[in-house]
Formats: structure tokens, sequence, C-alpha cells
């Protein structure tokens, strides 16, 4: 343990399997809060590396409560905190995405640097968000939708909810969490506060076995593709990682007041979702249309990414994502 301490404040770097053991200690109670603070102060004062998320992630998906689903199965699920409090894009994308019939285990918690989290808009949408794993694979299976709310999955964070709280800032875990779903997809659509994070991302999430991602960040700031702004894109494919940029322009998107964009509480922003599940063409339905332009891909439904755009488009004014999620509220 003391070694540890000496070397991460020494600035040094852990391995992968020292993270491993790092990670695996602190899940299991074994260090008290005062070490834990150390740790993390010094891994974020350092700067994680792409080894520490790597073991991080492995330890915490290993000890959360497993969902089993179908291969293909894809997750939504981004860090967050980019400060611009927007309606919830990816939860829409993922609703959006099981309405064209494929698989999503969404991964979510309550607001944290929001006013609305994805499980407080599901809430307010009138979806069960406290499913246990056996009534989560049966919503996948019925549905094609589950939403796994972190804290019933990931038990062994009770160890380490002290120290974050006294800490008060962002931490390791605010950047493993959402790479960390119980139902260990192998597919993924993850946002990012900051671009530093694309690669160190693409990488942990090769080094833990996913096939498909995109790690997502636009030049206007948003952990999502922008309707506003170029998106810069880290696609993880086979473990080959490669760089793109999305550009609005090259898809005919012309919006220009971002402010559309900005969410309120719960009820405010479910009540917009729903307006564009009926068909609604607004800044709010593009961006939902990109977001689910890149899972597309991703689950190798489409190639190019203006023709999944398009698709997205259409489906969402056909309203049939309206009925899809009837059927989800159902169960």
């Amino acid at each position: 343990m003391t070694d540890f301490i000496k070397k991460l404040e020494s600035n040094e770097n852990l391995s992968f399997e020292e993270s491993k053991n790092l990670f695996s200690n602190i899940m299991e109670g074994k260090y008290d809060e005062i070490s834990i603070i150390k740790i993390l102060q010094s891994l974020s004062f350092k700067g994680e590396t792409k080894e520490e998320l790597a073991g991080g992630i492995f330890v915490m998906r290993s000890k959360a409560t497993t969902v089993k689903v179908p291969s293909g199965t894809i997750d939504t699920c981004g860090t967050g905190g980019d400060g611009q409090n927007s309606l919830n894009i990816s939860t829409a994308a993922a609703i959006t995405l099981a309405s064209m019939g494929l698989k999503v285990a969404k991964h979510g918690n309550k607001a944290v640097s929001s006013n609305c989290g994805s499980a407080d808009v599901l809430e307010a949408l009138k979806i069960k968000i406290n499913l246990n794993s056996d009534e989560a694979e049966k919503s996948i299976e019925k549905v094609n939708f589950a939403f796994m709310f972190a804290p019933n999955y990931h038990q062994a964070m009770k160890h380490v909810v002290g120290a974050r709280k006294k800490i008060a800032k962002k931490t390791i875990f605010n950047l493993i969490g959402p790479l960390s779903s119980p139902a260990q997809v192998k597919k993924q659509i993850v946002g990012v506060y900051n671009e530093k994070w694309m690669i160190p991302f693409a990488e942990a999430l090769k080094e833990n076995k996913v096939e498909n991602a995109m790690i997502v960040h636009s030049e206007d700031g948003m952990d999502e593709i922008s309707p506003f702004a170029k998106t810069k894109i880290v696609e993880l494919n086979n473990n080959e990682i490669k760089k793109f940029i999305i550009d609005p322009m090259q898809l005919n998107i012309v919006n220009k007041n971002k402010e559309k964009l900005k969410g309120k509480n719960a009820e405010y922003n479910a009540q917009k979702v729903i307006d564009i599940y009926k068909g609604e063409d607004n800044e709010f339905s593009d961006a939902v249309a990109l977001n689910v332009a890149a899972g597309l891909i991703i689950l190798d439904k489409e190639k190019h990414f203006k023709n999944s755009y398009n698709s997205a488009k259409q489906h969402l004014k056909s309203g049939k994502v309206f009925d899809h999620l009837k059927k989800i509220q159902s169960i």
C-alpha cells in the first residue's frame, strides 16, 4: 500500500497490473479513507494514464453486478461534466437506437454536474430506473432497452464515497465509471468533457476488449456530437484506433441557436424528448440524430456518416420512437 502511495506521490505511473491490484484493494475495503484520498489526489495531480484507467475499468467491471446481454449490445454513457447543461442527448439517442431494433444497455446516474442526469430524465419519462439484473436482461430482450442505475450495480463503490466527497473534485472514478458497464458491452459511444481523454479512453477500452467504440468531444465543448461545431472522434474498431472529424456543415445542418439545446429540470427535458420522438424537427432532434448515427456505424448498420445521420433523422420524424417509448414505459 505504502509503495503505491510513494510511487504516485513521486509522479510515477502504475502499470496495468499494478493499477488492477490497487483498485482491487480499494474496492475490497482494504484501505482507509485517508489513504484513498492520497491515492486519488496523487493520480489526479500526476495525470491518469491509459494503464491506470484500464486497470480501474477492469476492476469496476469485474466487481459490478453483471447484466447478461446479447452480443452487439451498445451503451451510450459519457462522462458528463462538460458544463453545457444541455438536454439529455445520449439518453434520447439510446431509446432511439432501441426503437430501431438494436439492443441498448444504458448505464448512468442521477445529475452530478447538471440539472438533469440520465436517471432523472428517464424517471420523468416514466421509465423504471431501478431494475435488478434479471429485470434488465428481460427488458432488453422484450423492448431492446434497459437502464442500469450505476449505484445499484457498483456496490464496491461504497468504499470510496467518503473520500470522493471530501475531495469534492473530479477523480479517476469520474473517468472510469462511464467505461465500466455492468453489461460489459463491447460497443460504446463515449462523450468526454475534455479532449485530452480521447486517446487514453480508446486505449483503455481496447485493453478491456471492447470491440467498437467512438470517443467524442466537440469543438464547442460538448461531450456529444454537436450540431453547431465540428466534433473530434477517436474510433476504436477491432483493435485499431483512428481519428476523424464530423462537420455538421457537410451534413447540411445549419443550426445556429445553441440556446435551444439548454436543459432545465427533469420534467422540462423529458417533454423535449417526447416532442422529438413525436416527430418535431429542431436543434435537439439534429443533435440526437447525430449521436444515433454514430451508434448505427458502431453497430455496423451503416457505413457512411451522412447516410447514417439521414436515416436517424427520418426515423425520428416518423414518430416511431414515441410508439417504442410507450412499450418501454410498460415494462
